[in-house]
């Protein structure tokens, strides 16, 4: 007997960036690894991130990402269960892709009503009563213990943990793929007179703002790499010793392999999860939108790179909120769930 067939619904974009594909793709393969088959609903941005990071899935193409052409694109019968990872999604538009077929929806918000029989937001500071009200007696699967982290971070998590607190060496700057506003650019040259012959690494999409500037600053600064749709993430956070990163999906990357890290919050729905940790002593956060973002960050850096003793702390503590096996977690939850209500 074949495993369900399982249709992922996710959004990408220059202002979304591409988070809620990368997590959609690590539960999907967390899935099939348990014997499912999926597919992607891929408008033009979705695919993009899919033929960048996974060519080999399967995609059904759509003309766009708003929730008329999705609906419209959708061919239903074809699968057993749904997940969205979309925010822009009504419980009107997911009962109407999904109907009574099993549906999981990620989400980060708890602003809208869902259509769900699972709903999973990894947030740390995220409660249960914060989703009352907003569906249908669906389960809810809270905080980092469930977040959608890729497997080879996990298989790092031992090596990583052991070399954390040495000297400072090698720095890794990921802001997310999109680079919302040039963010990276920004942040790399608040770095670059405080490092000295420190090595960087720099994250960025292909379609970054900042890549080209970037590019050529590298061609002069011998000390940066810059890396496009990298496939290397968990090895290069291994190798890090200092992080400065976006408060999205990654953050659990860098808590799973414990990386002292300075996180940006870039929008309104990653700041409650960064004051959280920052109050657990797990990271030191700042805000892009702040006036002073600029000595914010000057300040925030500085104690990164001057003080062993905070770094150890801050790897102990961020170490400590995610192990990195949340899809597994996840996985076996929904697929319970999809036998449950499966006729036999």
């Amino acid at each position: 007997m074949t495993g369900p067939r399982i249709l992922f619904v996710a959004d990408a974009g220059p202002k979304v960036g591409g988070g809620h594909v990368m997590r959609s793709l690590t539960l999907a393969r967390a899935l099939e690894a348990k014997g499912a088959s999926f597919a992607f609903l891929a408008p033009p941005a979705v695919s993009a991130l899919l033929e960048a990071f996974a060519p080999d899935v399967a995609r059904l193409p759509a003309a766009a990402t708003d929730p008329q052409a999705l609906g419209a694109s959708m061919i239903p019968q074809l699968f057993d269960a749904f997940v969205f990872d979309h925010y822009r999604l009504t419980y009107a538009d997911q009962r109407g892709v999904a109907g009574a077929r099993p549906t999981l929806v990620i989400d980060d918000l708890a602003d809208r009503p869902l259509s769900a029989d699972l709903i999973l937001d990894s947030g740390i500071a995220r409660r249960a009563t914060d989703y009352e009200g907003l569906h249908d007696g669906a389960r809810l699967l809270l905080g980092p213990a469930y977040a959608p982290v890729r497997p080879e971070f996990a298989g790092l998590r031992e090596r990583a943990l052991a070399r954390r607190g040495l000297p400072v060496q090698r720095v890794l700057v990921s802001m997310g793929l999109t680079d919302v506003g040039g963010v990276t650019s920004r942040v790399v040259e608040r770095l670059r007179p405080k490092v000295g012959d420190f090595a960087f690494d720099i994250v960025l999409g292909a379609e970054a703002p900042s890549l080209s500037g970037l590019t050529r600053v590298a061609r002069r600064d011998p000390r940066l790499q810059i890396h496009v749709d990298s496939q290397e993430m968990a090895r290069l956070t291994l190798a890090a010793d200092i992080g400065v990163g976006a408060a999205g999906s990654s953050l659990w990357e860098r808590c799973v392999l414990g990386l002292p890290s300075v996180v940006v919050v870039l929008a309104e729905n990653q700041r409650p999860a960064a004051q959280a940790l920052a109050e657990q002593g797990a990271v030191l956060a700042v805000d892009a939108e702040a006036d002073n973002f600029d000595a914010q960050m000057d300040r925030a850096l500085m104690r990164l790179l001057t003080d062993a003793d905070l770094r150890r702390s801050l790897a102990a503590a961020s170490a400590q909120v995610c192990d990195g096996r949340g899809a597994e977690r996840v996985a076996d939850v929904f697929l319970r769930l999809v036998a449950e209500r499966t006729p036999a």
